[in-house]
């Protein structure tokens, strides 16, 4: 698939443009006609082959938030390279801006102090389930805060900054550019109303001091401050509907030119499941996955751009403790393919009848769960006594890929107990259904699963 002149991995590109912190942001129509958005990455910052990775960690960390339930995130489609850019493709269209509504058309009323509230608590709210899920947002601005048609409040740019700079994730951070952002709307939208202004100062100087948890419950408990009736997203809606949609380019007016560098390649595999992702999936988001197929690509093609050539000496020591290196490791591979052998061969004796299972059971708590739960679902297998191989797969209701795992059963034993072990962290409610189901041995047309629940509640 080449990259076209005005269009990136079947986004259409149109004639509306800003530049932020990261690189370019485009108006978009993504394939099927939805409005999108798309991020040209700075190639400056990209070019670092560390910074690709930690690139890739974030938006994949991005999405496995959106997918655990959090809506308050700007979602992103696909991360794609083409040479040596970088484009980040959203769902959703990333204009208007809080930053847009802060100017508003002339002659038209601009929001007010109740949308303000709204959007001050949107993004506190969404900003807290990250901090929950160990991550942060890094670059919260007014040009990073987009408003969607329905006058909900959406961050984009999560985790760009830190990932492309080196900079780890700190929650005071954000908590610092949300007061900056109370500020400023104390300013700007509650200028008329001296009440919510003080309101918005006081929530900012609490974020400052006590951290985006208190300084949200100081805005909660102050909303008889605010106009009644006015903390709702109606305004804010209206506010985006008065703005001009960003619409395809004239026939007249040539398309956004994007380099053709090549095949473009996604960077996210979706289709392989990463470590964090297999053991802990927090309610908001199970973390940063510590590697990824995309970051492997990318340590290669940086291992390859070395171009220092060590003098003949070294090299020639470093090929020769190359090859002590692969002696060492085959000797060490047949080694354990013989240990290996001898254990089988240890744990099968004796076992003239092949091994069979009868039946599963699955046990979870019934107690509802708190806050950063750790919850161990346990399922004990029914066998007929033999030893053998056992391979079974656990489901769980909150994703799509199943957990596929072998066990040894030792001889003597008529039953063989497994366990999963399911993380959940942040606010909400959360009912979670594991299923254990046998893959092998089975006989013909035999169907061996069981499943257990247990709920969530924070706070």
């Amino acid at each position: 698939m080449d990259i076209e002149r005005g269009n990136v991995a079947g986004f259409l590109l149109t004639g509306e443009s800003r530049t932020g912190e990261p690189g370019t942001w485009s108006s978009a129509t993504a394939p099927g006609g939805r409005q999108a958005g798309a991020l040209r990455l700075d190639p400056r910052f990209t070019s670092d082959p560390a910074a690709r990775e930690r690139l890739v960690a974030a938006v994949l960390a991005e999405r496995a938030l959106i997918q655990a339930g959090l809506t308050g995130l700007v979602p992103v489609t696909d991360l794609v390279s083409a040479g040596r850019e970088i484009w980040l493709l959203t769902g959703e269209p990333v204009s208007p801006t809080l930053a847009d509504l802060l100017v508003a058309p002339a002659g038209a009323p601009g929001p007010g102090a109740g949308e303000a509230a709204v959007v001050l608590l949107e993004t506190a709210r969404t900003l807290l389930a990250l901090h929950a899920a160990g991550l942060a947002h890094g670059a919260l601005r007014p040009d990073t805060v987009v408003i969607s048609a329905d006058g909900s409040a959406l961050l984009a740019e999560r985790g760009l900054a830190d990932a492309l700079h080196g900079r780890p994730a700190h929650p005071g951070r954000d908590a610092a550019a949300w007061a900056a952002l109370a500020r400023g709307l104390a300013a700007n939208w509650a200028a008329a109303d001296p009440g919510a202004a003080a309101l918005f100062e006081r929530a900012a100087a609490v974020a400052d001091t006590d951290g985006l948890g208190r300084a949200r419950d100081v805005l909660l408990s102050g909303q008889d401050t605010l106009p009644a009736g006015s903390l709702t997203r109606n305004g804010l809606a209206q506010a985006v509907r008065l703005r001009p949609a960003p619409g395809l380019l004239p026939a007249n007016v040539p398309p956004m030119p994007v380099p053709d560098e090549g095949e473009v390649v996604t960077l996210l595999r979706a289709d392989v499941p990463t470590a964090a992702q297999e053991n802990v999936v927090m309610r908001f988001g199970p973390g940063v996955p510590p590697e990824t197929t995309a970051a492997q690509i990318w340590r290669a093609g940086r291992d390859r751009q070395r171009t220092e050539q060590p003098s003949d000496g070294l090299r020639a020591l470093g090929t020769a403790a190359r090859r002590r290196r692969r002696r060492t490791a085959l000797a060490t591979a047949v080694l354990a393919l013989m240990v290996v052998g001898v254990l089988a061969v240890w744990l099968l004796r004796g076992s003239a009848t092949p091994l069979a299972v009868t039946g599963v059971e699955v046990s979870a708590p019934k107690k509802q769960q708190a806050c950063d739960a750790t919850v161990r679902i346990t399922g004990v297998f029914a066998t007929n006594g033999s030893g053998g191989e056992i391979r079974y797969e656990w489901r769980r209701s909150d994703r799509k890929t199943p957990i596929e795992q072998t066990d040894t059963v030792p001889s003597g034993a008529a039953s063989h107990e497994v366990s999963l072990e399911w993380t959940v962290k942040g606010e909400g409610r959360f009912r979670g259904t594991a299923t254990l189901r046998l893959l092998s041995p089975l006989a013909g047309g035999q169907k061996v699963q069981d499943k257990a629940s247990f709920t969530y509640k924070c706070p």
